[in-house]
């Protein structure tokens, strides 16, 4: 799993001009899945991100996670980030996993964030043609892969 964090200040999706899911401050999740994770992957993922301490304390420094600023989630799909590009101009996505089993983790990681580690989860939907907007707060932006 492969997701791409960032800190915000808000964030939204839209899909056909309608706002779909939106935040104030917290974090913005792209995420990208593969057919090898699984829910062991999708407990460590939460985690981490649950607790990742990236926003300020009352000193300016990264010691706090979402969980402590009682910020919220704003999740998109995102299958492009298994991109692979060293061959020619036009992306591979042959990494990414099959849409179906991609979607099932995909849904299992959001459910892991709200019901685990009690945070407001917005989301897009999966599979959708999205608009995302968003203010980067920082600017703040992490990568997390499962392989690494």
């Amino acid at each position: 799993m492969r997701i791409v964090i960032q800190r915000v200040s808000q964030a939204q999706v839209t899909i056909d001009q309608e706002v779909v899911g939106q935040i104030g401050p917290g974090l913005m999740l792209l995420v990208g899945v593969s057919d090898q994770d699984d829910q062991d992957t999708v407990a460590y993922m939460a985690r981490k991100i649950a607790n990742m301490r990236i926003f300020s304390d009352e000193a300016g420094k990264m010691n706090l996670s979402v969980k402590d600023i009682g910020g919220a989630v704003l999740s998109i799909s995102q299958f492009t980030l298994y991109a692979r590009t060293k061959k020619g101009n036009r992306p591979s996505f042959t990494d990414a996993g099959q849409p179906d089993y991609s979607n099932k983790i995909y849904q299992a990681l959001n459910q892991a964030l709200s019901q685990d580690y009690h945070l407001p989860v917005a989301t897009g939907e999966f599979g959708a043609d999205m608009q995302v907007s968003l203010v980067n707060d920082g600017p703040v932006t992490i990568i997390l892969d499962s392989e690494e």
